[in-house]
């Protein structure tokens, strides 16, 4: 388990700029227990490290005041989207004054002609795809929870549609941020390219808060398919079925989604979600394209899974049934809590190349059973990111032992096979250990980015980076 180390506080410099910023601030800035634990909350096993206070901004000038204050004073900032990161991204080891922007959460602008938009940090992807709905577009990141349009970019968040649409990174054109002097900086313009200088839109992109705060995005938009169908098809060993993936993607299918879930996330959305599966491992698909093309790549999948032993094949273009299968994926996490009721949910992700996704997969789930875990796989497997969620008694020391026993064990096979510790969940707190091994050299480069950007270390300190605490 990892127990978040506390970093020194600044208390003189704590209490300085609280009574500064609660004079400028006033009911915005909160200061309860009960909120406060809210936003050093983690939807891990990572303990809880609470801010001082949580203040909430409604302009990029505002975040710039706060972040003004605060290095005035040397004194931490740590940006808060949904909560829904699930690293310890968002714990305050040092104390300090979490950034709640979830009431910057305008859509500024659409330019439907161009195909892109300009957003404030705290819309949700959901929120955002109600409002494009009229105007025939859409914003294909998913990554599964109703996550922050500016957490998603701070973590380099993908989800199911990334095989097609690619990840946060693809899709953001340029950004605002306010960086650790409280300077207002812009990245870029609208431009679909750039070759004008160094790409700080992409170095921001993934820091998960390190190097400034995220205040404005303007995104790449996609026409709404004129045909979705989905797919389904059990396997009977999650090889056959990880061996269907690899082929589709070699044979250059261009599935949107393509996910995979082992036998006990199938037992456990049969149950959570009302479905009448077979209990094998499953992948899950989605087609976007023309009438004639959206059923062409279902028929080519279909000749695919045949060919490894795929069964109980079935298509639907009908909304009602691709909603049905869709949020039933969506729902894993609660579904497979079921699996063990009270017991707590240990998601961890990892990426390797598509060529040795069999092999990781398998391994992963023997190493489960050697340590006697229950431990549901499920995956955006299209792109070799899959995730396990061990389901732990945290009253159980040995269990808790043997289970971290099993996330170090995970972490450390995708770098061997190399791949990545972290497909998609980000570094935070709980992969720190693991991003030098992964990197080696180049991560006292970025400690030097790190430095140069936020010497006195005020930006979400403690995250990501060992050897820069």
């Amino acid at each position: 388990m990892v127990q978040a180390t506390a970093l020194p506080r600044n208390e003189a410099g704590i209490g300085t700029a609280l009574g500064i910023l609660k004079q400028r601030f006033g009911d915005r800035l909160q200061t309860g227990a009960a909120i406060r634990e809210q936003h050093g909350h983690t939807t891990t096993w990572i303990t809880n490290q609470s801010p001082d206070a949580v203040v909430f901004p409604h302009t990029t000038q505002e975040v710039s005041e706060i972040v003004k204050t605060c290095a005035a004073h040397k004194v931490p900032v740590i940006a808060f989207g949904t909560g829904t990161s699930l690293e310890g991204h968002v714990n305050a080891p040092a104390g300090g004054v979490s950034v709640d922007l979830t009431q910057m959460n305008k859509v500024l602008a659409v330019h439907a002609e161009d195909l892109d938009c300009v957003v404030q940090p705290g819309v949700t992807r959901e929120d955002l795809n109600t409002h494009l709905r009229d105007q025939g577009l859409f914003f294909p990141i998913d990554p599964g929870a109703n996550a922050s349009l500016g957490g998603m970019a701070a973590t380099r968040a993908s989800g199911t549609n990334a095989v097609r649409y690619g990840t946060m990174r693809d899709n953001v054109l340029s950004l605002e941020a306010v960086m650790p002097d409280g300077q207002i900086i812009r990245t870029g313009n609208r431009a679909k390219k750039s070759s004008a200088g160094y790409d700080l839109a992409r170095l921001l992109i993934g820091a998960e808060g390190t190097l400034g705060i995220i205040t404005e995005l303007t995104l790449r938009l996609h026409g709404i398919p004129e045909a979705i169908s989905s797919a389904r098809c059990s396997f009977p060993t999650v090889d056959a079925a990880c061996r269907a993936v690899m082929m589709t993607i070699q044979y250059g299918v261009p599935v949107a989604r393509i996910e995979l879930l082992d036998e006990l996330s199938v037992k456990a959305a049969n149950a959570y979600s009302g479905l009448t599966l077979p209990e094998t491992p499953l992948l899950l698909l989605e087609f976007h394209g023309s009438d004639a093309s959206a059923a062409e790549q279902a028929e080519i999948f279909g000749q695919i899974a045949e060919e490894f032993g795929g069964t109980d094949f079935a298509a639907t273009s009908t909304t009602e049934e691709r909603n049905k299968l869709w949020q039933a994926r969506h729902d894993m996490y609660w579904a497979s809590l079921q699996l063990r009721p009270g017991a707590k949910g240990i998601s961890t992700d990892v990426c390797v190349p598509i060529s040795r996704l069999a092999e990781a997969v398998g391994a992963a789930q023997d190493k489960a059973a050697e340590l006697d875990l229950l431990a549901p796989i499920v995956g955006h497997v299209g792109d070799g990111n899959f995730h396990t969620l061990p389901l732990i008694d945290m009253d159980d020391a040995e269990e808790v032992r043997r289970a971290d026993e099993f996330v170090g064990w995970l972490n450390d096979l995708a770098i061997s096979m190399e791949g990545t510790c972290t497909g998609e969940h980000g570094i935070g707190q709980g992969k720190r250990p693991y991003l030098e091994k992964e990197l080696g050299q180049a991560t006292h480069y970025m400690a030097a980015i790190k430095a140069a950007l936020d010497p006195d270390n005020i930006m979400n300190p403690g995250k990501i980076l060992a050897d820069h605490t």
